[in-house]
């Protein structure tokens, strides 16, 4: 599943550049972005084109994939986490959400 939020984007960035031990600086140098432009980037503030992307998991020695889809793992991690929050909740709101997501879910057919 494709990614499209920049906060979690960044925020894998950010695991993935400590991860190697590489400061921001480093990162923005060796993909040619200045080091605003980065810790922007990092922090989910900012959009990227195709082509940064490019030159920042060239930088990190990472592929696209890295940061920009959801593993299988993560989704199921995820669908626990809100399945979890569900089963916490009274009979009224369990029956709000689930009606919520119905509608969601029928407006995608």
């Amino acid at each position: 599943m494709l990614l499209l939020d920049t906060r979690e984007i960044g925020n894998r960035l950010l695991t993935i550049r400590k991860k190697y031990g590489m400061t921001q600086s480093e990162v923005a140098e060796a993909s040619g972005l200045a080091l605003r432009t980065y810790a922007d980037i990092e922090r989910g503030t900012v959009k990227m084109r195709v082509d940064t992307i490019i030159h920042i998991c060239n930088a990190l020695h990472i592929t696209p994939d890295e940061i920009l889809t959801i593993r299988n793992d993560e989704m199921i991690e995820k669908e626990e986490e809100l399945l979890a929050k569900l089963n916490a909740c009274s009979p009224k709101d369990k029956e709000t959400a689930l009606s919520l997501l119905s509608v969601y879910l029928k407006s995608l057919e």
